[in-house]
């Protein structure tokens, strides 16, 4: 995917979800529940004792791992829940490059990391939400850049070879008039003419 216009510009700490929700690697599975209810979340981020991300839990996660396996989420901690190790990207990466990273690992999610600290969550739904301005930004983008090489082509037209609309005769340098291609004699003849 190709970096254009904006998407090439706007990096990851301008879309991405912070502060970050997180949970000691020990809690249980229904606080973490509780939490994601509490504050809106699809997933939560779970840490060691000495509060460094260790790998994330997901809505997903916990039905996979404790409703579908029929386990009481009081009697299952995070650190058996999470998916791990999280992975994560720098807060001035390019959108484009956090995109790239997900669909080829097949996550919907990354940590972001500055300075050794865990400062945001960056989703496929956070990347989403801007894609309409980038997509119209991107077509404005064309349409000058299309309206600017339409002109730099009519600037520069090269000579066509053919028979001349006008006198029927062969010439390699046929010029474009009026929708008509003609020999250089016919299009100074029409020149002259008015």
């Amino acid at each position: 995917m190709p970096d254009i216009g904006l998407m090439s510009k706007m990096v990851v700490k301008d879309v991405m979800s912070s502060p970050v929700v997180t949970i000691d690697e020990d809690a249980l599975a229904n606080y973490v529940a509780e939490l994601m209810d509490k504050h809106g979340l699809g997933c939560i981020i779970v840490e060691s004792k000495e509060g460094n991300p260790l790998g994330i839990i997901t809505e997903r996660d916990l039905v996979r791992r404790v409703l579908a396996k029929n386990i009481k989420p009081d009697s299952i901690k995070a650190k058996e829940v999470m998916t791990s190790p999280l992975i994560m990207i720098k807060p001035g990466e390019k959108i484009s490059e956090a995109a790239r990273r997900m669909s080829r690992l097949n996550i919907r999610r990354l940590g972001v990391m500055y300075k050794g600290r865990l400062v945001g969550v960056l989703s496929s739904k956070d990347v989403l939400a801007v894609m309409p301005e980038l997509i119209e930004t991107i077509q404005e983008r064309a349409l000058i850049e299309g309206e600017n090489r339409a002109e730099e082509v009519e600037e520069e037209s090269t000579p066509f070879a053919g028979y001349c609309d006008s006198c029927g005769g062969w010439s390699d340098t046929l010029k474009e008039v009026n929708g008509e291609f003609l020999c250089e004699e016919c299009a100074a003849e029409l020149e002259s003419q008015e």
